[in-house]
């Protein structure tokens, strides 16, 4: 027996009795579940519907609007092989060097081949079956449009996508013609991009390696004990990839066994003797050397900052540095080279920082610092005059 009888047999019997609430129809003129309430059955009735109009409701969220072209184009930097998405522009060979001794030179070399462990741009031709291969621009990329797309997308290091696309142009000129591409005449652009054709564009196949490497898959890999020994063959310290810590060069200057107390009274008596009386600077500097000195610091801006708000970097705030001693920017961790040349009593007067940017690692065995040095005295008397113009 049924526990509705009343509700079955209105049905089965077609009675005409007045439904009760319960069994009102649903909004819509759907009938109502028997069982729900009114409100309930308008709720289900609702979920229905909106389920069906699900995909139409789902396409318009009221938010946002469609991207304008210039909003795109400021995200779209790549370019292709083919030279599309490249900009209109051209540079010559000559503004190309310029232009990379003022903003690349000072970590690429004044020919594009690499200050200490900066990377080289030039050279590497016929090496690349060897076992440490150079590969450069000239010797390594296939396609000119990468080097146009990473030089105007990151370079130049700590002031990137400052170039405009005739400096980029004239840029990649210039490596091209230190990698004996080109001639000194050439210009590059837009127009004349695919004229130019990398040596290595054909020393690449398209990785096939899954199925031309599958019979070296292991259907069952090794998760443990995959390795009989693991031998160390190099320290990251000797490869000069791990900076050198403070405690760790204190550490090596004490004597073993020696108590930490016993380097203070060294330490009293250093600060005992006088000080070296920093030397005279000129009253008045010359404007016009003052302001050439400015545009020769650019080869330094990469690593140095000079002046209001300026801030160690990779290398030392130069602020005060002409007639100061040696590693005078508090908070910055100098070379031991530099740290010993500061215990010496070196003093950054006009004729040392003359000779040290002449030929840094020639002058200071072990510095840290890459540049190769400015090769013009004038640009070294420069220099020297626009940092006395914060010294004083």
């Amino acid at each position: 027996m049924s526990r509705f009888p009343n509700r079955l047999n209105n049905r089965a019997e077609g009675s005409a009795r007045p439904r009760a609430e319960s069994e009102a129809p649903a909004q819509g003129g759907g009938r109502a579940l028997p069982g729900l309430s009114a409100g309930r059955n308008i709720l289900l009735a609702v979920s229905l519907t909106a389920l069906g109009a699900g995909p139409v409701a789902a396409e318009k969220f009221g938010l946002g609007r469609p991207a304008l072209p210039e909003e795109i184009a400021a995200w779209d930097l790549d370019v292709a092989s083919d030279g599309t998405g490249l900009p209109a522009g051209s540079g010559d060979v000559f503004t190309g060097e310029e232009v990379f001794a003022e903003k690349c030179a000072v970590c690429h070399g004044d020919f594009a081949e690499g200050v200490g462990n900066w990377p080289k741009l030039a050279g590497g031709q016929g090496t690349l079956d060897h076992e440490d291969p150079l590969k450069t621009v000239g010797s390594y990329w296939p396609y000119l449009s990468t080097t146009w797309d990473y030089v105007n997308r990151s370079m130049p290091f700590g002031n990137a996508q400052s170039l405009t696309p005739d400096e980029v142009y004239a840029i990649v000129a210039y490596i091209l013609y230190s990698n004996d591409l080109v001639d000194d005449e050439f210009v590059l652009s837009d127009e004349t991009f695919l004229e130019v054709e990398l040596p290595n564009a054909d020393g690449f196949i398209l990785d096939d390696r899954q199925e031309a490497e599958k019979h070296f898959w292991n259907p069952e890999p090794c998760m443990e004990n995959c390795k009989d020994s693991v031998e160390i063959t190099m320290r990251a310290m000797v490869l000069d990839v791990t900076p050198e810590e403070e405690g760790a060069e204190a550490a090596a200057e004490t004597p073993a066994g020696a108590p930490a107390g016993d380097a203070a009274p060294v330490q009293d008596a250093a600060a005992e003797q006088p000080a070296e009386e920093p030397v005279q600077t000129a009253a008045v500097l010359d404007p016009e050397l003052v302001a050439q000195g400015e545009k020769t610091f650019k080869k330094c801006k990469a690593c140095h900052q000079v002046g209001d708000g300026a801030k160690s970097k990779t290398g030392p705030v130069l602020n005060g540095i002409v007639g100061a001693p040696a590693g005078h920017a508090e908070g910055f961790r100098y070379s031991k080279a530099m740290a010993a040349a500061a215990e010496d009593g070196l003093v950054w007067t006009e004729a040392e920082l003359a000779a040290f940017l002449a030929k840094p690692k020639s002058y200071m065995k072990g510095t840290k610092m890459s540049f190769a040095g400015l090769k013009k005295d004038s640009d070294i008397e420069a220099v020297i005059a626009y940092l006395q113009s914060y010294s004083q």
